[in-house]
């Protein structure tokens, strides 16, 4: 294999995977609310570029999407499915120098073997096999990594967190060495930033960096941080604050450091749910953000992604149906560089 590297996400792409919420995942209670919330996801996406759809229901998914969505940029692919996660169980893709992709498929354990996975586990390489995915397959099975636990600058910097990473029912049997230096061989990475505090009360993830803190163009991280003493997180993310002022990049230099707002408490069934400004997605020319119909948090958080990324737009959509799940917008998609999605 040529020198390959982990594209960072505002990398060019060719598309975007969701993965399609229907009857029998844990959406069934309110499968019309958060089909119209993918929907809106959906409309975005394939403004900018295509859109590979993951489902068992294809001609349902064209009827509720079709006069909605541009499906010219719409692929549809056939496949059974667990859930709706395609951060998780999507293929984490490598470039080498002349920009051919390789798609590396690690083992989904439902986050450390909390939910059933056994149908997502597959979609990756069922997705190569119908030719849905263009590039070299990679056989990772032996690993059980998330896409939603690592973050790329595409230099060769992998920022994640120990709390996932060191997760005794993920890769109990190698230690924190270990899995740093398999992440090193397995992504070419010149080192590994590892926040070792920071969570959101019911995030099933064990900590996912992409609810915490996320890499930018220029040095730049943004990350989520609490000014409220009373709250339960206030200090976690303070000591998490404090951290990431010490890391350092390649160059040497600190970080550029852009705090997003903390959101007002969102609450169902006498639990907190996980919503975060940092899952956001990175598209050609847009950044999709998730809202949670607090106004004044929503239009700050958007404009501290505008100091991140000047040259994209930057557009929110409104998540409150995702984190009901307790996700959100950048759990629910997966990227491909250019060449992959055709």
């Amino acid at each position: 294999m040529n020198k390959t590297y982990l594209p960072a996400e505002w990398a060019p792409q060719s598309g975007i995977q969701l993965t399609w919420p229907h009857a029998h995942t844990d959406w069934a209670y309110m499968l019309e609310e958060v089909q119209e919330c993918f929907t809106r996801i959906a409309i975005e996406i394939a403004r900018r570029e295509l859109l590979l759809i993951v489902t068992p229901e294809p001609d349902t998914v064209r009827r509720q999407i079709e006069g909605k969505v541009r499906m010219e940029n719409v692929r549809l692919a056939t496949c059974d499915t667990n859930d709706t996660w395609a951060r998780d169980h999507g293929a984490i893709t490598m470039l080498d120098k002349e920009g051919n992709a390789y798609l590396q498929d690690f083992t989904f354990n439902g986050w450390g073997l909390k939910f059933a996975s056994d149908k997502d586990n597959l979609i990756t390489r069922r997705l190569v096999k119908d030719g849905h995915l263009h590039g070299r397959y990679t056989n990772r099975l032996g690993f059980v990594l998330e896409g939603g636990s690592i973050e790329s600058d595409g230099q060769g910097t992998l920022l994640t967190t120990s709390e996932c990473l060191l997760s005794p029912n993920r890769n109990a049997e190698m230690n924190r060495e270990e899995i740093e230096a398999y992440l090193r061989n397995a992504f070419h990475a010149r080192q590994v930033l590892w926040l070792d505090y920071g969570y959101l009360a019911g995030d099933d993830t064990d900590s996912h960096v992409d609810t915490l803190a996320r890499l930018c163009p220029n040095d730049t991280i943004v990350y989520v941080r609490c000014t409220r003493p009373e709250d339960e997180h206030y200090g976690e993310l303070q000591r998490m604050e404090e951290q990431l002022k010490t890391f350092r990049t390649l160059d040497g230099k600190p970080y550029r450091l852009l705090p997003l707002p903390w959101p007002d408490p969102i609450v169902e069934d006498g639990e907190r749910l996980p919503a975060t400004y940092a899952n956001f997605l990175v598209m050609n020319g847009a950044v999709l953000f998730p809202t949670y119909a607090q106004p004044e948090n929503d239009a700050l958080a958007k404009e501290v992604l505008a100091l991140a990324f000047p040259d994209k737009e930057i557009t929110g959509i409104d998540c409150r149906p995702l984190i009901r799940q307790h996700g959100s917008l950048h759990c629910v998609t997966m990227q491909y560089p250019t060449g992959v999605i055709r």
